[in-house]
């Protein structure tokens, strides 16, 4: 019974003393080091993900250059000015509209104006656009484009390379397969690169 006693109370001594030894180290702890292990751990938990930008789409109306977007679909309104839409589907309505790619429906009173894609209808004092090689009808005063399969409708109408028709007072393209019908018509890399009222090229 002594024997039993005497292991209980040393087993108690040793307990007692690790307890000591092990509050002791962590008395002995650098406050700064503590405080950069909770900042660590805050920064792992707070971490967020890479922000992505997300095109506002669809966005049905429009005005002027709000929204500021990659992407719109549906109406806008530039009034009286626009240019923060860079690829419009739909229909464009009021004074100068522009966009990268443009898909439907352009009808601004001064300027309609294409950096690279159409497909669809410009109508306006001045329209023009890079390319239209799916579909485009250009109809207004001045119309330039750099190539375009469709038509031509104004006073003077300049294009790079055409499939199509040109009707006005002055028509010149650079290579064309297709009719102009006007008071100038020039095809520049054709045979007969000048003639009046009637030029056909192919």
């Amino acid at each position: 019974m002594k024997k039993l006693f005497t292991l209980a109370a040393v087993a108690a001594m040793a307990f007692s003393v690790c307890a000591q030894e092990t509050s002791s180290k962590e008395d002995d702890r650098d406050p700064l080091e503590e405080t950069e292990e909770e900042e660590d751990a805050l920064d792992i938990t707070e971490v967020e993900p890479p922000h992505k930008e997300v095109a506002a789409w669809p966005v049905f109306f429009a005005v002027g250059n709000v929204p500021e977007t990659p992407d719109l679909v549906g109406f806008r309104l530039t009034i009286p000015y626009s240019d923060k839409q860079e690829n419009v589907t739909g229909f464009d309505i009021g004074f100068w509209g522009r966009a990268q790619y443009f898909e439907g429906f352009m009808l601004n009173i001064l300027r309609n104006d294409v950096k690279d894609q159409l497909s669809g209808f410009q109508v306006g004092l001045y329209n023009s656009a890079d390319r239209a090689d799916l579909f485009g009808v250009q109809a207004g005063l001045w119309n330039e484009a750099g190539s375009l399969r469709g038509a031509q409708v104004g006073l003077a109408n300049i294009v790079g390379q055409m499939q199509g028709v040109q009707v006005g007072l002055i028509n010149r393209a650079e290579d064309l397969n297709g009719f102009q019908i006007g008071i100038v018509n020039v095809i520049r890399n054709a045979e007969m690169a000048f003639c009046p009222i009637l030029n056909v090229g192919f």
